[in-house]
């Protein structure tokens, strides 16, 4: 029998399979595969005690299928209905030429580079070598990205809607120093056609662009929540922030604790009104080794900060980030399960 392409089943079919699917999941013998029950059954969703816990798709990476159906599935899965969204589900969906480059395999990689750790020669190597069909493929995407309509984005933010879960923030790869104020503009108008009301990127440690891209934010009616790892402090944020009131934290609490921060809680506190949206996973601090561990045994103090935010009503939402070793036998949305566990049992 010929193998159906998956993008060949109709949306009304997938959320069907998706309702069915997420029934069996969850032990619910009330979900037959109507959109509505789904709707009903997410109503609140991960809203607790007024909290919004979502999850970035990045957290999803180790699954096979990358593709915004598939996504959509790994997030109703893990009991999550709100989301962070990388680039590539929305985009692949749009149209976008395929990446030569298994991102997956280079993840970590890129990131040692980014964090100045040490490379080996072969890993140096893997590397160049991506980087060099890394520029001819942005070339591609590039010109994709100039013709490609908003409708398609508009779709995947209505697919998403109607299965429970709202998408709050877009995070493409389109808003870097090499990008130009066209591939900016892309960026944000697909987060609004997804319907979030923030992109998402590395601080990328430039005043100007900072500035650049707070300005192309006020133009296009969207805020601007920039990321960071180890290189933050309580003033990484400053001077983006004086430059337009579009732009703002995308905190990473982790990481955060992991650089040696001694007082989060109160900078939580203190910078609230700025923060977009908070990545939450528990690293262990300096002190002790800069793990990335199992919720519940490092030293983020993440029942606290949840229950700051509801204590204070605070309205970002926290964005479970899983990075910590997956157990064997588990995988990424089993993993996300327990984490949105952690955050019903921190909040009572």
């Amino acid at each position: 029998m010929e193998k159906i392409d998956k993008s060949q089943v109709s949306r009304r079919q997938f959320i069907t399979n998706a309702a069915l699917i997420t029934g069996s999941v969850l032990g619910s013998s009330k979900i037959f595969g109507a959109p509505a029950i789904i709707r009903d059954l997410y109503k609140g969703g991960s809203l607790i005690k007024g909290v919004q816990i979502g999850v970035i798709t990045y957290s999803f990476r180790e699954m096979p299928d990358q593709s915004a159906e598939a996504t959509l599935q790994y997030i109703l899965d893990s009991g999550i209905s709100a989301v962070e969204l990388m680039g590539d589900p929305a985009e692949t969906f749009a149209g976008r030429p395929k990446n030569p480059v298994d991102m997956r395999t280079f993840f970590p990689l890129m990131r040692k580079r980014r964090e100045k750790q040490p490379l080996t020669e072969e890993e140096t190597k893997k590397l160049d070598a991506a980087d060099a069909q890394m520029k001819e493929y942005n070339a591609e995407v590039k010109k994709w990205r100039s013709s490609v309509q908003m409708s398609k984005f508009e779709e995947v933010g209505k697919m998403y809607k109607k299965a429970g879960v709202s998408i709050y923030g877009f995070k493409p790869n389109a808003f870097g120093k090499e990008n130009s104020d066209d591939d900016v503009a892309y960026g944000m108008k697909a987060a609004k056609a997804l319907g979030a009301n923030q992109v998402t990127l590395e601080h990328p440690s430039d005043d100007a662009q900072t500035l650049r891209l707070g300005k192309l934010a006020e133009k296009y009616g969207i805020k601007v929540g920039y990321h960071g790892h180890e290189q933050q402090t309580p003033t990484f944020w400053d001077t983006a922030l004086s430059q337009s009131p579009a732009n703002g934290l995308n905190l990473d609490l982790g990481h955060f604790v992991a650089a040696g921060n001694i007082e989060p809680l109160a900078f939580v506190k203190k910078m609230n009104k700025n923060i977009l949206s908070m990545h939450i996973k528990d690293r262990q601090n300096a002190a002790n080794g800069k793990g990335n561990l199992p919720w519940g045994t490092g030293d983020t103090p993440l029942k606290d900060v949840l229950n700051i935010m509801k204590d204070n009503k605070y309205k970002f939402p926290a964005t479970v980030e899983l990075e910590y070793k997956i157990p064997e036998g588990s995988n990424s949305v089993k993993e996300v399960q327990k984490c949105l566990e952690f955050c019903k049992n921190a909040l009572g």
